[in-house]
């Protein structure tokens, strides 16, 4: 959590703009998020924060680096646990995933894809926080088959192909899609997929359970 909103000087600080503009959109959603609404809960100027950021979509962006980095030191400590690989496959699947319809990280992803053909700042910035989810998922994939806990797969594959119905199943969430606040349905539903595409070892040679093989 950031520290005393002012400075001395009485200038708020950096992160604690990018605090206050998640928890704005965590209570009203992007909608309602200007650059003066959100001065106004700092009790600065809309042209302080325009200093900082620029512009919307660079106020946006940062925010989302803001809470992409906190969840990116969460999935280095889980590469370090000594616990399982499926255990850890979990717990990945809890990271990824929007802890409900308000989630502020995932309204900001979806709001910012729709803006990303047109921008390669943003485009670039999606590239390279993307990579890292994908880079982990596939270092604890390849962890669980030398250990014999997966089967042998196609791990570049097989870790896009879980991340783009994770991106699906998110999606769902924050638009209100899936029942109710409670995110644990959506967990259920990823557990399922990564059983269906991460087999246990000696289910299958080629990380296919055998019974649902083809021919």
């Amino acid at each position: 959590m950031a520290g005393a909103a002012r400075r001395r000087d009485g200038h708020v600080t950096q992160e604690r703009m990018l605090e206050e503009a998640m928890a704005a959109i965590a209570e009203n959603g992007l909608a309602t998020l200007t650059m003066s609404a959100l001065a106004e809960r700092l009790g600065t100027s809309g042209g302080h924060i325009l200093y900082y950021f620029g512009s919307k979509d660079l106020l946006l962006l940062a925010a989302l680096r803001w809470s992409e980095a906190s969840l990116a030191e969460e999935r280095r400590a889980l590469m370090t646990r000594r616990t399982t690989a499926e255990r850890k496959l979990d717990q990945f699947l809890r990271l990824y995933l929007p802890r409900g319809p308000r989630d502020p990280r995932w309204t900001l992803w979806i709001e910012l894809w729709a803006r990303t053909p047109g921008n390669d700042a943003l485009r670039e910035a999606q590239e390279e926080l993307d990579r890292g989810w994908q880079e982990d998922l596939e270092a604890l994939l390849a962890a669980g088959v030398e250990r014999r806990r997966f089967a042998p797969l196609d791990i570049g594959a097989r870790a896009s192909e879980l991340l783009a119905l994770l991106d699906g199943l998110s999606t769902r969430v924050v638009l209100g899609q899936e029942s109710g606040r409670d995110p644990r349905p959506a967990l259920e539903v990823a557990r399922s997929a990564a059983r269906a595409l991460v087999a246990p070892y000696g289910s299958g040679t080629d990380g296919t359970p055998a019974a649902g093989r083809a021919g």
